[in-house]
């Protein structure tokens, strides 16, 4: 049987080096975007952090309503938004919105957050993190029912309220997570798995196992951290600062561990080599697609950061096209699609 893998690109809309205003920017992005889907890409994953300088995204839900209208047929969906920090009535309705503007085309993906800035600002607990999770998870699937919202919980108490409208597809809710008790979390109560870098495949199926479940219930959706360019060393030239910025502020926030313990990458060599990123050619990366997803079958997409912060277009929209005139059909070719 043929199978189906979406391929998509990631963003964060960050923009350091302030030579494009934010409405210049955004507007190549959304063209970007666009352009893309002309070009193959099936999928575009949108994440979320508040009070960044870069601008890194604060309002994802914005963007995809902009990329709904932008786009035909590829699937918007957010890997990931940060659910502790949100009213999870309001990103219930704000979801369904975005749901019926885009003809059924938006998958809602949702982690814990730990930035503590964040939690402290929008009042929430970082020690509650899994008891806001857990429950807004419950109170968005009730409220997508139309049915009147019950909960007497730890963190939300609703006794009756109904939200409209409902859209006529529910968006999938994914979750994800690095640390074991999120990837078992996401086993049991999502709708598939948020994967960063490669990071809980073997863990998330067995949670799946561990809860009865089959491996044929599970979805991923994997957010890789592939550079795939036909020159890997010349891109590491190309990019390199732009990956070493990105990696080092993730471990300034504490993304891999308490940050006074988790140090910075001294140059880019150092961020390329040592953290998340996997440099490879054309050859090399359908050969590791392919292994990758036949090792999970479970995979049902796999997305790639577009652009690094403050990297050129030129040096994205070069990677994007490349990707999909000379790797994404190989390695469908391989799955048998």
């Amino acid at each position: 049987m043929a199978r189906q893998v979406n391929f998509g690109l990631w963003y964060d809309f960050r923009n350091p080096a302030g030579e494009l205003s934010y409405e210049d920017f955004y507007t190549t992005t959304l063209d970007q975007i666009a352009w893309a889907e002309e070009l193959g890409f099936e999928s575009v994953w949108l994440t979320e952090h508040h009070f960044v300088q870069d601008g890194y995204t604060p309002s994802p839900l914005v963007i995809g309503a902009a990329i709904a209208q932008k786009t035909k047929s590829m699937q918007i969906a957010t890997n990931l938004m940060l659910l502790p920090l949100a009213d999870p009535v309001r990103l219930a309705e704000d979801a369904a919105t975005l749901s019926i503007l885009s003809s059924g085309r938006f998958d809602l993906g949702v982690g814990l957050g730990y930035r503590q800035i964040e939690f402290d600002y929008f009042g929430r607990e970082l020690k509650y993190r899994p008891s806001l999770m857990e429950e807004g998870i419950d109170i968005i699937r009730q409220a997508w029912t139309g049915e009147p919202i019950r909960i007497d919980g730890r963190r939300y108490q609703i006794d009756g309220l109904a939200v409209a409208p409902v859209p006529a597809t529910k968006p999938r809710l994914l979750m994800g997570g690095m640390a074991e008790p999120a990837i078992a979390r996401a086993a049991r109560l999502g709708d598939g798995f948020l994967s960063t870098g490669g990071i809980g495949h073997a863990e998330y199926i067995a949670a799946l196992e561990s809860l009865g479940k089959p491996r044929t219930d599970g979805a991923i959706f994997a957010g890789h951290w592939g550079v795939i360019s036909d020159d890997p060393e010349q891109e590491a030239a190309r990019m390199g600062e732009y990956a070493l910025y990105q990696t080092n502020e993730y471990i300034k926030w504490g993304a891999f561990g308490p940050p006074d313990e988790t140090p910075v990458f001294p140059d880019a060599a150092a961020a390329l080599d040592g953290g998340l990123y996997e440099m490879l050619d054309g050859e090399g990366a359908v050969q590791a697609l392919t292994s990758l997803l036949t090792e999970y079958p479970e995979i049902k997409d796999v997305h790639f950061w577009a652009q690094f912060p403050g990297e050129p277009f030129e040096q994205g929209n070069a990677r994007i096209e490349y990707m999909a005139k000379n790797v994404l059909p190989k390695v469908r070719q391989q799955l048998g699609e």
